[in-house]
């Protein structure tokens, strides 16, 4: 019971979508590459605005660059078999670093990673201009891996022709729309209320 929230790019609310994933779950959550670290963590935000228990990184990285040039800065570099599964038995929130193709190392990417955990994905994609070629480019990626998509979550704007246009070109459904929330909070996140169909990973088996 777990699921991979990706982006079609950095800055686009993936956070947030795992924070109200986590919220309206009760899942767990785990982001297994964080850069930028101080002052950026996203675990704190999603813990701020879900409650939800933090699954340390495995990787938490000082300069805010791709996973590969920041564990390069340190003498590290990434490799796929650094990463295994935390233990939990509730659901489990993953969350990526950046788009589908950031670079881990010279030879893997996310998508790498993603095939790895074995768990499907959930696109958080921005609803203005831009977004559907975006948002599609990244579906093409992930199928072309053979890697399965829930659906993708908007966040931005309400843009109806963008989620329509979205769902048609890219073959996916749009699983939810979480606004501009001033304040960003656990209690405007709350009354975000998801689909069904936003929920299905939940009983979704490897």
């Amino acid at each position: 019971m777990r699921v991979f929230v990706t982006g079609t790019d950095t800055g686009v609310g993936k956070t947030v979508a795992s924070a109200w994933l986590c919220l309206h779950t009760g899942a767990d959550y785990w982001k297994p590459v964080q850069s930028g670290y101080p002052p950026d963590r996203d675990a704190d935000e999603v813990a701020r605005l879900s409650g939800a228990r933090i699954h340390p990184e495995r990787y938490l990285l000082r300069l805010a660059r791709s996973p590969q040039e920041a564990a390069a800065a340190e003498d590290l570099r990434i490799g796929l078999d650094d990463f295994s599964l935390p233990q939990t038995e509730r659901p489990l929130v993953i969350e990526g670093a950046g788009g589908v193709l950031v670079p881990l190392n010279e030879d893997e990417t996310m998508l790498d990673l993603m095939a790895r955990l074995s768990a499907p994905v959930v696109v958080a994609a921005r609803t203005g201009l831009g977004t559907i070629n975006h948002t599609c480019l990244t579906l093409a990626a992930l199928r072309a891996r053979a890697l399965p998509v829930l659906g993708v979550i908007l966040c931005g704007e309400a843009n109806q022709a963008n989620a329509e246009a979205i769902e048609h070109f890219g073959n996916v459904r749009v699983l939810g729309h979480i606004p501009p929330l001033t304040p960003l909070s656990r209690e405007a996140l709350l009354r975000v209320s998801p689909v069904r169909e936003t929920l299905e990973w939940v009983r979704w088996k490897p």
